[in-house]
């Protein structure tokens, strides 16, 4: 009998530590936040604004994704935590405000926020739980303030073309870490900024210098478009 309760008790635990490492296994999350002018003026996009309005005009977020320090990353870490809005009620207005959804149809957001939770998040449900992730992407929105970082460099979203240099010497000055930059284009073809990249530890807790960027690169010089 104690040699059958042991075998289950290291089952058990064996079990446990299976998920454990699966939910752990990453190096970085990439704190990514996309500007909404860019996403409406591309032909790859269909832009719909939120059931609750125009949003305002500034960067919004898009996710906060686990990745490895190879350029790879896990996804759809557990199926049987799903999205749960009611876990996040007290957040509901700030996500609003801060993440909305601009794909068609219009929505309340609550569909974006699924799948960020459900693709990304759940592979980093040990460090950090439902309310937990949504909360901390809330809070790297507010540290990071990256429209103030251009604003103040004279990089405003007026349709112009500014250094892609510039932009990332801005946002490093404001953030304190060298971000990486996704471009898109508009329907004629221009080159604009389009998300910004920027990378925290893996317990959430601190901006890091990015151990490894995406693929892909802008031009030396960029469109800033308006919204």
């Amino acid at each position: 009998m104690k040699s059958k309760c042991l075998v289950l008790i290291n089952l058990l635990v064996l079990q446990y530590l299976t998920v454990l490492c699966v939910s752990q296994d990453f190096d970085f999350f990439y704190f990514v936040q996309q500007w909404p002018g860019s996403y409406c003026d591309s032909d790859k996009n269909s832009c719909c604004y939120p059931t609750t309005g125009k949003p305002a005009a500034d960067f919004s977020i898009h996710g906060l994704w686990p990745n490895y320090k190879d350029g790879s990353y896990p996804q759809n870490c557990d199926s049987n935590n799903p999205f749960n809005e009611s876990e996040i009620s007290d957040l509901i207005s700030s996500m609003r405000r801060n993440w909305p959804s601009l794909a068609c149809p219009s929505s309340n957001g609550e569909s974006f926020w699924s799948h960020e939770w459900e693709k990304h998040g759940t592979c980093s449900e040990s460090v950090l739980d439902q309310h937990s992730y949504f909360e901390t992407s809330l809070s790297l929105r507010q540290q990071t303030k990256l429209l103030q970082s251009l604003k103040s460099a004279r990089i405003n979203p007026d349709g112009g073309s500014y250094s892609l240099a510039n932009i990332k010497d801005a946002i490093k000055e404001g953030t304190g870490y060298t971000p990486w930059i996704e471009c898109n284009e508009d329907s004629s073809g221009t080159s604009q900024l389009y998300q910004v990249y920027l990378c925290v530890d893996s317990s959430g807790s601190n901006l890091i210098e990015c151990p490894a960027f995406p693929k892909g690169k802008c031009g030396s010089e960029i469109e800033f478009p308006t919204f």
